[in-house]
């Protein structure tokens, strides 16, 4: 089914200062993402995942250099104001951050910070409110919801914290959802719940999603699409089936290789070889070389272009038909 294309990504760049050197977090990164479409980041800690949900909502750039387009329904929200773009931060995309105990406020309520969003991106009067916040953390499975409204975020458990904080990012019915590893440090019984509680709310609302995770298991069973990225670029872009069945970059064929399956007993658990590039020390070429088993000399000299494939896939790999199927590139 084509859906209707809500948000496009246009070479999308973030670099931070650091003693007067440039460090390039995001690269050239471009993709589009349809209503109601769920879109997996993949990758290592540091390939740019994060990064790239705060730059598209104009948050890094209080610290950092933001270019591109972020073209949101139409419209270049790169290129918006600071007061402009807090009218479309919230009513419009909303974003679930890490860790909810250092994003909800403890010095208040949750109730005085449901009611806060509210304020800001609603016409709601007060006692309406108040409804719509007691509504909304029944919504996300809070027992109680209208005697918890007066709790204070550390009353409440990790998992609860985390309904919390969707519910504070859904309260005024965004078309777009950030969501950036909203499951993290939680058990696998809460996480499959969250991941649940995100998906049939998306349904539900018609509501993109944009979903950071390292977990290629959460991929499977929630996402649509999927881009790998390593190094702050995109390395590979797939519908989820065809890139986890038949992964055509070296580095998503690594990632593949992590997940302990079928391993037996007292067997070393596979990882890839090496680190990833540190931001000032970018590699010449393609930055996965120094780790791919099969890099050549073209890989050293020269960063492939995300090159299209075929229909829906892409990867930035010289030799991607060789590494996925064994044939002569």
């Amino acid at each position: 089914m084509t859906r209707d294309t809500i948000l496009e990504v246009r070479n999308l760049s973030t670099t931070f200062a650091r003693a007067g050197r440039a460090l390039p977090a995001v690269r050239d990164v471009s993709f589009t993402l349809g209503r109601g479409e769920v879109l997996g980041l993949v990758g290592e800690s540091g390939s740019g995942k994060s990064v790239t949900l705060r730059s598209i909502l104009g948050l890094s750039r209080h610290y950092g250099t933001v270019t591109g387009e972020v073209r949101w329904k139409g419209r270049d929200i790169a290129s918006l104001s600071e007061r402009a773009l807090r009218s479309v931060r919230g009513r419009e995309i909303a974003m679930i951050f890490q860790e909810p105990m250092s994003s909800l406020n403890p010095l208040l309520t949750v109730g005085m910070q449901l009611t806060e969003v509210l304020k800001a991106h609603t016409d709601l009067g007060r006692s309406e409110r108040r409804r719509r916040a007691i509504e909304m953390l029944d919504h996300v499975g809070i027992p109680s919801a209208a005697a918890r409204l007066d709790d204070y975020p550390h009353q409440f458990s990790g998992g609860m914290r985390q309904r919390v904080m969707i519910a504070i990012a859904l309260a005024a019915r965004p078309q777009l959802l950030l969501a950036d590893e909203p499951t993290t440090a939680l058990d696998v019984t809460i996480q499959a719940q969250i991941l649940d509680l995100i998906l049939g709310l998306a349904r539900e609302y018609e509501m993109g999603v944009i979903l950071v995770t390292h977990d290629l298991g959460v991929v499977a069973q929630t996402c649509d699409r999927v881009a790998v990225m390593y190094a702050g670029r995109i390395v590979e872009e797939a519908p989820v089936a065809p890139l986890l069945s038949d992964p055509r970059h070296p580095y998503t064929m690594g990632l593949m290789r992590s997940v302990p399956e079928g391993v037996a007993p007292r067997t070393a658990l596979y990882s890839v070889p090496g680190t990833p590039p540190a931001l000032d020390a970018l590699p010449q070429g393609c930055a996965f070389a120094p780790r791919c088993p099969s890099a050549s000399a073209q890989c050293t000299a020269t960063d492939p272009a995300l090159n299209r494939l075929a229909p829906g896939r892409s990867a930035a790999c010289h030799h991607p038909v060789s590494l996925a199927k064994g044939d002569a590139a």
